[in-house]
């Protein structure tokens, strides 16, 4: 079963929240949307994230401090986090958004094809790593039951090769490869 990419939505002004999931509409990843940092936080604690669009200024839990917890947890301190700010073009605000784990910071109005393709980009990563991994994890299942078939080869080789002198050892030897090629046979 492939999991669908989410991405989660953080601003405490619910029309900026719906703006952003009309900007999202018809890419491959499914919306989540909460109106505060601590909201985000719990929702994190039950669902993996491609990337969080997080809004910089919201009361109680700001972005900044969102960010923070977000990257301190072994669980998600791998999730790109794009922020979203209504803030002029101040400096300070970006260099403190990337100093907490931003992979980028966006004023608005920004355009809305450029966080589609940032978006994208996050997508389309976690996407592959998810694949890569499901990848691995078949390559070390294949490597364990080749080394299981080579463990049972060699064992029926030395059976074979003492049946030479007992020819009473050459069933077991045929039943360990039958073994070794269909598992074990139930009694």
């Amino acid at each position: 079963m492939t999991q669908v990419a989410k991405a989660l939505l953080v601003d405490d002004r619910r029309e900026n929240l719906m703006a952003l999931e009309a900007i999202l509409q018809g890419l491959p990843v499914q919306s989540v949307a909460v109106e505060s940092g601590e909201a985000a936080l719990k929702q994190l604690l039950v669902d993996d994230f491609a990337v969080i669009l997080l809004d910089a200024q919201m009361p109680d839990m700001d972005g900044f401090e969102t960010a923070s917890h977000i990257k301190r947890r072994e669980r998600t301190r791998h999730v790109p986090i794009i922020f979203l700010t209504a803030a002029d073009r101040d400096a300070q605000l970006a260099l403190r958004g990337y100093a907490v784990g931003a992979v980028d910071y966006l004023t608005k109005p920004f355009d809305p094809w450029v966080l589609r393709a940032k978006v994208s980009v996050f997508v389309e990563l976690w996407t592959k790593t998810r694949q890569l991994a499901a990848q691995s994890e078949m390559v070390r299942e294949r490597d364990a039951q080749w080394r299981l078939l080579t463990d049972a080869v060699d064992e029926a080789t030395t059976l074979l090769r003492a049946a030479e002198e007992n020819p009473d050892a050459v069933p077991r030897a045929l039943s360990t490869l039958e073994q070794a090629r269909w598992g074990p046979t139930p009694d």
